[in-house]
Formats: C-alpha cells, sequence, structure tokens
C-alpha cells in the first residue's frame, strides 16, 4: 500500500509531493519524466517520496522546466537543500529570516548578505568540502537566495563593520573585487542598510578572535551567531548575547562614520585607496561631529553609540 507523504513534515516533502502533483497534471509518468530530465524514474520516485538523496539545482530546475512549474521548484530548492545543514545553523538561518535588525562584524569578508556572485563562488570554492563544481554553484544559489529580504518593502535593517582586512585582501581577481565594491555603494543606497569600516589604527577590541552577528527579532528577542573558518555557534542565552551587541556598540563607535566609510571604499574601488589616508582617531570624531552639525544628515542614535542615517523627508 502506497505511503501518504505529508507535505508538512519537511521542505523535502513539500518539493516531492508538489512534484507529484504537477507530473500528474502534465499527464506524465516516472519513467517519462526521468527520461525528459535526464535520469532514471527510480530516481524521480525517490525525489516525490523523499526516500533518496535531496534533489540537486541543477535537477530542481530540469524538473521545473519538465512539469511547467513556472519557477515553484526552483524556488523551493533553496530550503529544501538548507534540511542537509546541521540543526544549529539552520536555526541560525530561520532567525535571520525573522529578524527585523542585523548587526554582523566581519573581519575578513564580506557579509553573504551583501556578497556579489562572482565574489560569493570565489570564496565558496576555497571550502575543503566541496566535491564538485555543481556544488559549488549549489552553494552559491543558496547564499543569494538569502538576499532577496534585503529588497523586500518590509526588510530588516542590516548594520554591518567591516575591518579595513576586507579591503586589501583580495578574493578572486581585481575585477571581482571592483564589482564588489560596487555592491557595498549600491547597498548603502537603501536606508535601511549601513556600512562602516573599521581601519586597522582603530583599538583592539572584544570580537578581534573572529565574526559575529547579533539577530534582533520583532518581538525584541535577541540571538548571536559566532562565526570562523571552521566552525559556527548560535547561542540565544541573553547574558552571552547582550555582551556581543554591546561590543557591536563599541566596534561602530571606533569605525569610521558611515559616509566616511563609504567615500573610503569608493577609493578602494577606484584604485585609489591608501590605508595611510584614514584619519586617526581624533580626527574622526572632530569630523563626524562637524558632519552631524552641519548636514543633519545622520543621527547618534540614542544609547548605541553609532551613527544611522536619517531617512528625507521628500
Amino acid at each position: 500500500m502506497r505511503r501518504e507523504i505529508d507535505p508538512a513534515s519537511s521542505m523535502a516533502a513539500l518539493f516531492g509531493t508538489r512534484l507529484r502533483k504537477l507530473r500528474l497534471d502534465a499527464g506524465l509518468t516516472q519513467t517519462a519524466l526521468g527520461a525528459a530530465v535526464s535520469t532514471h524514474s527510480t530516481r524521480t520516485n525517490q525525489v516525490e517520496r523523499c526516500t533518496g538523496a535531496k534533489p540537486t539545482l541543477e535537477l530542481a530546475r530540469a524538473l521545473d522546466g519538465a512539469v511547467g512549474a513556472d519557477g515553484l521548484l526552483v524556488d523551493l530548492w533553496p530550503y529544501v537543500y538548507r534540511e542537509t545543514f546541521p540543526d544549529w545553523s539552520r536555526k541560525f538561518m530561520a532567525l535571520s529570516e525573522r529578524a527585523v535588525v542585523i548587526r554582523q562584524y566581519m573581519p575578513a569578508v564580506v557579509p553573504g548578505l551583501l556578497q556579489t556572485k562572482e565574489y560569493a563562488r570565489d570564496l565558496l570554492s576555497l571550502d575543503r568540502t566541496l566535491v564538485s563544481d555543481e556544488q559549488l554553484e549549489e552553494r552559491v544559489a543558496a547564499r543569494l537566495g538569502r538576499q532577496a529580504r534585503l529588497e523586500q518593502s518590509d526588510g530588516p535593517e542590516l548594520s554591518v563593520v567591516l575591518d579595513e582586512a576586507v579591503l586589501v585582501r583580495p578574493v578572486g581577481k581585481a575585477a571581482i573585487m571592483r564589482a564588489q565594491f560596487a555592491r557595498l555603494l549600491e547597498a548603502a543606497d537603501n536606508p535601511r542598510i549601513t556600512v562602516q569600516v573599521l581601519p586597522f589604527s582603530s583599538d583592539k577590541h572584544e570580537a578581534m578572535g573572529g565574526s559575529f552577528t547579533v539577530l534582533t527579532s520583532a518581538d525584541g528577542c535577541d540571538a548571536a551567531y559566532l562565526e570562523s573558518a571552521d566552525y559556527g555557534q548560535l547561542t540565544e542565552e541573553p547574558g552571552e548575547v547582550k555582551a556581543y551587541r554591546v561590543a557591536y556598540e563599541r566596534l561602530g563607535v571606533l569605525a569610521l562614520p558611515p559616509n566616511m566609510s563609504l567615500d573610503v571604499i569608493r577609493s578602494a574601488m577606484e584604485g585609489t585607496y591608501r590605508g595611510e589616508r584614514v584619519p586617526s582617531r581624533s580626527e574622526r570624531r572632530r569630523l563626524a561631529q562637524v558632519q552631524l552639525q552641519q548636514s543633519g544628515r545622520w543621527q547618534l542614535r540614542r544609547g548605541s553609540g553609532r551613527l544611522s542615517r536619517r531617512r528625507g523627508l521628500a
């Protein structure tokens, strides 16, 4: 007797049940569908019944086209792929999607939410666990897919502090870095996104051991995600999360103000960047005060110690 699959049990189950319905609506047998996507009918049966390996992105695209899903299966695929991640990683991504405020400190690379496709591919290709080019493309697609929420009208507020090392250590060819810097400048046009650069001349700080992210949900609950090259950890313990939130606020004070940070990123993009031209800490404070008084475009957030952009009144 055929066991019915509950589409609510997992994203793979939802994918499989949707595929089966679309296949039947298209008048295709599993054998015919397998032939259409250059695979065996056994594989299509496994996907429909969630009994084999998760579908690859390439297979999801082929199935989508064969049954006329109009992108539905491709849209579902990143969530199916995510189920292969460790529990703590999946929880972090789920919390990220619900967060209304995301604060990130990145000591070595641009955060995934702001990476270009080429930058992400070059960076992810360094992963020692990669087994194929196809797997690399899947990881790139999954990473870029998480960026879509930034463009939504109810997207989160994203604040990023980049160590100066991000600007001077190339990831890929020069053209990749120029495009990535342009992407940062473009992202900063969004009033919900703030990018700051932490210069080498800044003081020592609590986050020198690695990157971290602080997430705030609509109900005010926070979580912190700590990451190094080979390790990640999610914590929701209030005391620990508060310590990372305070650490981020201190980094925001040490970093260049947002408008000065964008000037530094622009000079890196144009090839005119010189680290020694970064103003000293005292000069930065003085310039920030002048800019606050003259332009009125930036205001210091009460209790946070960092600068944020104010929406215009147009």
